[in-house]
């Protein structure tokens, strides 16, 4: 396999902006790397770039420590796995696979091997002498895939491949992505505006928007230490409860939501002297729904804050609430079972341990 490494690389069409701007990037050998943000964010456009499907308007694409800039996308010996699955529908499932094999002039026998080693690991030997139209959504998937397995190629490319299947369906392909990387033991750059795929298939994440990196690192990192708001709201389901207010420092450090109805000494927080420097500044505080909760938790500072809870989904194992504060909403995740008093107030009991502050100018975390 390979390592990638994309140095100050940007992307401009023809009279128009930057839709990619001095990216830095580096995939490692044999590292599963997930590029995820909203749509329009310019992840497709990266992975197009490095397939060379798109051209580089400036900075070094690197494969293996070869500038590959300039060489033409079937050189690169890199395999891409469509959105759309792309099969030929007048093949067979095993002349979809060979068909690349075919065209590079390999022996029969050795196609042949390829084919059924990558069709044992995929599960679809039943499956070869098959067309695509008596295949279920998931099977073409697998068969996509099952055609880029066999080209055993430096890198592979998954540019959003699960958007089609149904949830079901989705949970098992990305339990099949992950033995598949496992046993491959291969360099994979993977695509998608899907942030739980992107937490449990990825050994890093890169986050973009609008055609920038926001923040790079592991799953545990990105959803504990966001550098930015849009982050901490990106990463996580449900995403992170963010409370617009400001800080004020008289006779003690308080955060004051907007709306006055969120009051929280913060004083005592081991973070506070660096707070203090935001102080008369607005700022936003966020906290995840699983640090809100409706019995007092084993923290060093607790918030207590009445609430009115407006909306409840049981899930089985838990229980979201919805509760309308100032002009926003908090969702606290409870515990199973937890019977909501509609229109009643109850308190809800806050981990400041686990709170984020962001700067409400510029995003950043604090």
């Amino acid at each position: 396999m390979a390592e990638v490494k994309l140095v100050h690389i940007a992307k401009a069409y023809e009279k128009g902006p930057r839709v990619i701007r001095d990216v830095n990037i580096t995939v490692n050998d044999r590292e599963f790397l997930v590029l995820v943000g909203p749509s329009g964010c310019g992840k497709s456009t990266l992975l197009r770039m490095i397939a060379g499907l798109e051209e580089i308007t400036e900075g070094e694409l690197l494969i293996d420590g070869k500038r590959v800039n300039d060489v033409p996308p079937k050189d690169r010996d890199i395999a891409m796995v469509f959105q759309n699955y792309a099969l030929y529908p007048h093949m067979t499932v095993f002349d979809n696979m060979a068909f690349g094999l075919k065209l590079a002039g390999l022996p029969k026998e050795d196609i042949k091997q390829r084919v059924n080693r990558a069709a044992t690991m995929l599960e679809i030997e039943a499956l070869l002498d098959r067309k695509p139209k008596d295949m279920s959504g998931g099977q073409r998937q697998r068969v996509a895939i099952g055609r880029a397995i066999v080209r055993n190629p430096k890198v592979f490319l998954f540019d959003e491949p699960l958007s089609n299947l149904d949830a079901k369906l989705r949970v098992q392909t990305r339990i099949e992505l992950q033995k598949l990387h496992r046993e491959l033991n291969a360099t994979i750059i993977y695509v998608t505006h899907d942030q739980v795929e992107a937490m449990t298939l990825g050994d890093r994440i890169v986050v973009l928007r609008d055609g920038d990196v926001v923040q790079q690192d592991t799953p545990i990192n990105l959803y504990n230490h966001p550098a930015t708001q849009f982050v901490a709201g990106f990463i996580g389901t449900p995403p992170m409860n963010f409370v617009p207010g400001r800080l004020v420092d008289d006779t003690s450090l308080r955060f004051i939501s907007a709306g006055n109805q969120v009051l929280i000494d913060l004083s005592t927080l081991p973070w506070a002297s660096r707070l203090r420097l935001y102080a008369g500044k607005p700022i936003t505080l966020g906290i995840r729904a699983e640090h809100l909760s409706e019995q007092p938790p084993v923290a060093q500072a607790v918030h207590v804050q009445p609430v009115t809870i407006e909306a409840i989904e049981n899930m089985g194992n838990e229980t979201l609430v919805y509760c309308p504060i100032d002009e926003g909403r908090l969702i606290a995740r409870l515990s199973a079972g937890y019977v909501a008093p509609f229109g009643q107030p109850v308190n809800l009991f806050w981990n400041l341990d686990q709170c984020h502050f962001f700067d409400a100018e510029t995003g950043l975390a604090i």
